[in-house]
């Protein structure tokens, strides 16, 4: 059972905030990170570990996570929630494997699509069935037809993720789940990052770089020390670790 209340004070929303909103405020709130990984946590990809972490122990999560939790939310909230399997385009213009990425399709006056799991993506609700360009605070957002039945998202001309449009549970993306955080090829066991949209634009940290993005000017400090590093963790995304995820090589 989901403590609605609990989840929306999480994220500081309120039962009347509308979809948009809610989205908005997850983004700016639940940082998109990888940390467990390198702490040794266990990702385990069913609706009450999820709560547990980004609603009671306060952190973030990947995209699996990230959406898996929202979903949750929402259909508490009365929303209809489809869970989507989609597949990021690499640097060679070539989408990813199936269950490479989760999605949401909310149904509203017409279909949404939804994600506060991508890192940088739309921060309000795209329209699923709308093929012309719909602007968002992060740039031009359009969706294409495959000739496969899928759905090509590009954002500034850049092609994003293939979306299918099958209905997905949360436990197709388990063994993809278990491969990313377990694989020496996946980019989750080579990096870390902890993410989180601002008002400005985003602010990330990657190891010891603390990166900013406001209006479209990018700035990086390195962090000195280990404390320096856990006080950024607590004082810019609300993680309160007790001691500093390092990279296995």
């Amino acid at each position: 059972m989901i403590d609605a209340d609990a989840y929306l004070e999480r994220i500081g929303a309120s039962r009347r905030d509308t979809l948009a909103e809610l989205q908005g405020a997850h983004l700016r709130t639940v940082p998109f990170e990888n940390l467990g990984i390198h702490l040794g946590e266990p990702i385990v990809l069913d609706e009450a570990a999820l709560l547990a972490k980004i609603v009671g122990r306060r952190r973030g999560g990947f995209c699996y996570e990230l959406n898996g939790a929202f979903a949750a939310l929402l259909r508490e909230l009365g929303h209809e929630v489809t869970l989507l399997s989609a597949r990021p385009f690499g640097r060679d213009g070539v989408p990813g494997p199936p269950f490479d990425h989760l999605a949401l399709r909310v149904e509203a006056a017409e279909p949404l699509l939804v994600d506060v799991g991508f890192g940088r993506f739309s921060r309000h609700p795209l329209r699923l069935a709308e093929r012309g360009e719909q602007r968002d605070p992060e740039g031009v957002f359009r969706l294409v037809d495959t000739p496969d039945g899928d759905i090509d998202v590009f954002l500034d001309g850049s092609p994003e993720y293939r979306l299918e449009t099958r209905p997905r549970d949360l436990r197709d993306f388990v063994p993809t789940c278990w491969w990313q955080q377990t694989s020496p090829d996946s980019h989750f066991t080579r990096s870390l990052t902890c993410s989180l949209t601002t008002a400005e634009g985003r602010i990330t940290l990657s190891g010891n770089r603390l990166i900013r993005t406001e209006d479209g000017v990018r700035t990086e400090d390195v962090l000195p020390d280990d404390a320096a590093i856990l006080a950024a963790y607590r004082d810019h995304f609300g993680v309160v670790l007790d001691r500093v995820p390092v990279v296995s090589r």
